[in-house]
């Protein structure tokens, strides 16, 4: 009943303006400067189609009409695009309080420890995912699944995964499995494709569920038109993970970053816990494709999903000591050419 009353709210939310807000496309728009001097931030850069806004311990960049903000360096999917008229930038209000104000400001989320988390590994049995080369990506997310679990466990996690072996689950039975079981998290692992620009599009994408009143960063992709979902009251949270893990990857495997992104997939939408769903990278990639197949790389890969996790348990709860006793993974430098 809790949960019901609570996507209603969801549903009906409005965002109140400020300062000289106004309605672009029917949507409710911020002058960036207003929301800048309010919290105190100053203008580092500003040109005709960029501004950088700093303060003491972040930086953030926002391009005009891309729905793409960079925050610290890691790139974050906005529902809107940045507007920009003689000089006077604005964003939607909408995304401000949904996802630049609590990366930002983070919460003050009720401590509670990480215990268990479910790992999902896409695909499976009659659902092969992408196939590239003869090669599958049921049989990549599983074998990411396994070795991410054995880091995770010598971590002190408790971990389930929804498939063990070659076999087909279920979209909706695999976040029911984390609700069952009462995770902390829940992780849905999978490798991307691309018909076009294969030797060009690379690197990991991280998705969370999207606000309600946003169209999704897939729009044209599964879910795109669903309102409120079970998902939206770990909203908040679900972003400060995907956040973490995505800004792990790009920072510690050195590779492209194609940011947070918003969905509503199927595993996402009735998760009762914060949970995210990782493209992990594409295996239509000339090198990342290879690299994908890798064990060396997959150890190297679920090392780096560890510690966003790690990072996001620091966030939302005390540390345990006892996470930080297991020996860490050493990431390999990239070569330079």
């Amino acid at each position: 009943m809790k949960v019901r009353c609570f996507l209603l709210l969801l549903a009906v939310a409005w965002f109140t303006p400020t300062g000289r807000a106004a309605y672009i496309n029917g949507h409710a728009y911020q002058p960036l400067m207003d929301w800048a001097d309010a919290n105190g931030f100053r203008t580092a850069s500003r040109r005709s189609d960029e501004i950088i806004l700093t303060n003491r311990t972040t930086r953030l960049v926002f391009d005009k009409d891309s729905r793409t903000a960079a925050i610290n360096g890691v790139n974050v999917a906005l529902s809107f695009p940045v507007a920009a008229d003689k000089g006077l930038f604005s964003i939607a209000q909408l995304d401000l309080a949904k996802t630049v104000e609590p990366l930002v400001f983070a919460p003050k989320f009720t401590g509670k420890k990480i215990s268990a988390i479910v790992l999902d590994p896409g695909h499976g049995g009659k659902d092969p995912g992408n196939r590239v080369a003869g090669r599958n990506e049921k049989t990549a997310t599983l074998a990411l699944a396994q070795e991410l679990s054995d880091q995770l466990k010598a971590s002190g996690f408790k971990v389930i995964l929804t498939r063990t072996k070659d076999k087909f689950v279920e979209l909706p039975v695999r976040p029911d499995i984390a609700n069952r079981v009462n995770a902390d998290l829940f992780v849905s692992l999978h490798f991307n494709a691309t018909t076009s620009g294969k030797a060009d599009v690379n690197g990991p994408e991280t998705y969370c569920i999207t606000p309600v009143g946003a169209s999704s960063s897939n729009a044209q992709g599964e879910g795109a038109n669903y309102g409120a979902t079970t998902a939206n009251v770990s909203e908040k949270k679900s972003l400060l993970l995907a956040y973490q893990v995505q800004r792990a990857l790009v920072k510690n495997l050195d590779v492209e970053d194609r940011s947070v992104r918003r969905a509503r997939f199927a595993v996402l939408r009735d998760a009762e816990m914060p949970a995210i769903l990782i493209e992990s990278g594409y295996m239509t990639h000339p090198v990342e494709g290879k690299k994908i197949f890798d064990p060396a790389y997959r150890k190297q890969l679920a090392a780096a999903i560890v510690k966003g996790i790690l990072n996001y348990q620091k966030l939302t709860a005390p540390v345990d000591q006892s996470y930080t006793n297991s020996a860490p993974v050493k990431f390999s430098k990239k070569k330079k050419a």
